[in-house]
């Protein structure tokens, strides 16, 4: 069974940071990307990070340079690190794995983690 559980999030202040983790059963690191989606309500999903089974990365633009996704093949978890975080960056943050890359329809799609970033 495929699972992808999305944890981490919670309130933050504009600026601040938060790590999440996305733990993953029946799946094969070697075979499938990673990813990170958002979800805000009266909009679709964004694609915000993809780490690729080569290692090679993507990251949406708006949070280039404050992202950082990294995954550890041993625990079978992949994290986004967020930082210099914005208010507009309020979602829930989910993860999703796909054996061409992320963000396909296709692809497995897990529940979410809540992230709000308010003063």
């Amino acid at each position: 069974e495929v699972q992808l559980q999305a944890s981490g999030g919670g309130l933050v202040q504009p600026g601040g940071s938060l790590r999440l983790s996305c733990a993953a059963s029946g799946i094969s690191f070697d075979e499938y990307a990673i990813g990170w989606f958002r979800q805000v309500p009266g909009k679709g999903r964004q694609g915000v990070s993809c780490l690729f089974n080569d290692g090679s990365t993507y990251y949406k633009d708006s949070v280039k340079g404050r992202f950082t996704i990294s995954g550890d093949k041993a625990k079978k978890t992949v994290y986004l690190q967020m930082n210099s975080l914005k208010p507009e960056d309020t979602a829930v943050y989910g993860c999703t794995a796909g054996i061409y890359g992320c963000f396909r329809d296709d692809d497995y799609w897990g529940q979410g983690t809540l992230v709000t970033v308010s003063s």
